[in-house]
């Protein structure tokens, strides 16, 4: 297990380094002046040919590349046109809402998307399989953000049920900032009202955000459930008299969740990026808005930034979901 988790974080090492190069030399091709986004649309060219100087601009792409890879080894990802502030405090602050969002709606996924895949498989091609299959084929046609604005048309503007977007209401008391979501640090502070107020503002992004990861989970369990009730031990179970509860839950939910947990841990992966999208639709302020609105921008080093931090998010998250299966069947253990 060691041997295989120094070989995964080496791996890790080389893959961001790889999407580092990626993402600088894209950022530094796009279209954009970033000195003239610094120096604001009154500067004269004097000013933003000093900028420019003074940033590093005006030096070759590799010696620049060379310069930012330093800075990143140092912890410093740069500061913010967009915001005056360094990245490293703009990420500090964004990226709490996001993972608050995504636990919320990976919680949701899991929650429906494993016991609707057990049913579907219980009862092959009748009425709630052919129904939960056409819930699990919506939730890959549909696109989040269309989904997201569905939802806030109807249940928020037409129905008044949900609020229409933000973290919190405006006569709703932030709690004291202890992780920096809400939800929970409300609860620390023994604030329950808060936490259920941060958590009513989360149900629709989170709705949209989930629906493909319930989707794909459906799928993937549904299809193992499948495979796992056909087998010759399941069978002598049955004949042996034992429940059908018992075989569901016990002896086949066991052994078809494997490949269900590595699809949730890719999901959750596919969640952070896909906040970009979510977030914008319903002005949720995590770090996908805070993407988005340095790419309108033209401000390249908070996206360089975000783009990191997510990849390293989503190979950590894999390399978790490969520990926890390894943990869970003896075999891949045996094959580590």
């Amino acid at each position: 297990m060691r041997k295989m988790i120094a070989k995964r974080l080496g791996l890790m090492v080389v893959m961001l380094l790889g999407l580092a190069v990626i993402t600088f030399t894209v950022a530094n091709v796009a279209p954009g002046d970033p000195a003239r986004l610094a120096a604001g649309p009154d500067a004269s060219a004097e000013m933003v040919e000093e900028i420019r100087v003074e940033r590093g601009f005006d030096r070759p792409l590799p010696i620049r590349f060379g310069i930012y890879l330093g800075q990143l080894v140092q912890g410093d990802l740069g500061t913010s046109v967009y915001t005056g502030r360094p990245v490293l405090q703009d990420i500090a602050q964004f990226l709490p809402a996001t993972v608050e969002l995504v636990l919320f709606s990976i919680f949701i996924a899991i929650l429906l998307g494993v016991p609707l895949g057990v049913l579907a498989a219980v009862f092959q091609n009748r009425v709630p399989d052919h129904a939960i299959r056409l819930l699990s084929v919506s939730g890959v046609a549909l696109p989040m953000f269309w989904l997201g604005l569905m939802l806030q048309w109807y249940l928020a503007l037409d129905l008044g049920w949900f609020p229409l977007g933000g973290r919190l209401g405006i006569f709703d008391d932030i709690p004291p900032k202890i992780t920096g979501m809400i939800t929970f640090d409300a609860l620390l502070a023994g604030d329950p009202a808060t936490a259920g107020a941060a958590l009513w503002h989360m149900i629709l992004p989170a709705a949209a955000l989930s629906f493909p990861a319930l989707a794909a989970i459906i799928r993937v369990n549904r299809a193992e459930m499948l495979e796992v009730l056909g087998r010759d031990y399941v069978t002598n179970a049955r004949a042996q008299g034992i429940g059908p509860f018992r075989i569901i839950a016990v002896y086949s939910l066991k052994n078809a969740i494997l490949p269900t947990l590595a699809m949730i841990g890719l999901r959750f992966g596919w969640m952070l990026g896909g906040t970009v999208l979510v977030e914008g639709v319903f002005d949720f302020p995590g770090i996908g808005l805070y993407a988005a609105k340095a790419a309108i921008s033209s401000d390249f080093e908070p996206i360089m930034a975000v783009t990191l931090i997510l990849g390293a998010a989503f190979m950590l998250t894999n390399l978790v979901i490969d520990l926890a299966y390894a943990a869970l069947d003896p075999r891949v253990r045996n094959q580590i």
